[in-house]
């Protein structure tokens, strides 16, 4: 028996799902024109599908587990479970206008049309905020709109923000900030949720280690506690002794945001010969 998860087979998610696997000890040949392809290492079978066909797959079952922005949870409201949020591919749901518009207030867009790909999501906010607009649904190029008189704004995924600024746009509002999710289906047999639960915690296990570092040091063992307050890393660091009198090797765990502004503390406290080194897998 295979657990089966649907990645993107093209596109702004796919990359960084394949790399999360293989972190998590999935091996796969993913062949440039292989839609289904078996892990050697787990008991895993990958599709590679269009992105928008993926929630539904999920809904009827045909597959077990998916990587997709939350965004398209939101938006196509297909019964499906997010798991995990990963973290990875973040944009933005956006309305966007030209960019010579004047614009104060959410409520410029009452009686306003607005262009999207993402029908629901924009009619959901649109109601949060009692705003009447219409929403005129198109697939793609959303960009293109508002030049050629199909609509006053757009509302479109948004993550750099080049798109819109070589099309003449500008972000006004965001409504709903998205990220890449492993998310799962309502009907997981007893076995394959336990199969799930294997891969999850191999995902957390990965995902824990984002943006951390594993850090050493020298300290003079008068001044392990002043360092080892300093240090906002897990519970409690290592201290090792070294073979030069009054001296010991301390080990943590550190994150990148954490680094640069202890580091200076830690050289004042004595600290000499830091090592810092990233962390593939992290196990809590």
């Amino acid at each position: 028996m295979n657990l089966k998860i649907a990645v993107q087979k093209s596109g702004r998610l796919h990359d960084d799902s394949i790399a999360l696997l293989k972190k998590c000890g999935i091996k796969i040949q993913n062949g440039e024109d292989k839609l289904l392809v078996k892990s050697a290492t787990f008991p895993l079978e990958v599709l590679f599908l269009r992105n928008s066909d993926i929630p539904q797959y999920l809904a009827d079952g045909v597959i077990d587990l998916a990587i997709i922005g939350s965004n398209l949870v939101e938006e196509t409201e297909h019964p499906c479970n997010i798991i995990y949020p990963l973290g990875f591919s973040r944009c933005r749901l956006s309305l966007a206008l030209p960019r010579q518009t004047e614009y104060s207030s959410p409520q410029w867009f009452s009686g306003k049309k607005i262009a999207t790909s993402y029908p629901n999501t924009l009619k959901k906010w649109l109601g949060n905020n009692n705003i009447e607009a219409e929403i005129h649904t198109i697939s793609g190029s959303v960009e293109i709109a508002p030049n050629i008189g199909l609509a006053d704004g757009i509302c479109d995924l948004v993550s750099s923000g080049s798109t819109l600024f070589r099309n003449g746009l500008r972000e006004v509002e965001t409504v709903l900030k998205s990220e890449a999710c492993l998310v799962g289906s309502n009907t997981l047999t007893p076995e394959k949720q336990s199969l799930a639960d294997e891969l999850l915690f191999r995902v957390e296990s990965v995902m824990a280690s984002r943006n951390s570092n594993y850090i050493l040091m020298n300290v003079p063992n008068d001044r392990i506690g002043a360092v080892s307050s300093i240090l906002p890393g897990m519970k409690s660091p290592t201290v090792m002794p070294l073979m030069e009198p009054g001296w010991s090797s301390l080990h943590s765990v550190i994150s990148d945001d954490d680094f640069w502004s202890v580091i200076g503390q830690l050289k004042e406290n004595g600290a000499e010969g830091i090592l810092v080194i990233p962390i593939e897998k992290m196990i809590s």
